[in-house]
């Protein structure tokens, strides 16, 4: 009996790690996409800032 208990506690162990280990990649590339975004809006700042970008607007 408590040999298949012990079983059950360390199986149930490992499948909990497995989640961690799941929701810490998952947080790992949504922390990516978030510094993606922000470089990407720095450099669209920056253009905005310096003229050189999309957004030039050209009136004569």
């Amino acid at each position: 009996m408590e040999v298949s208990s012990s079983t059950q506690s360390l199986s149930g162990g490992v499948g909990q790690v497995d989640i961690l280990k799941k929701a810490q990649d998952v947080q790992a590339q949504q922390i990516e996409k978030i510094i993606e975004s922000a470089q990407e809006q720095s450099k669209e700042i920056t253009a905005q800032k310096t003229g050189v970008g999309g957004n030039i607007n050209i009136t004569g």
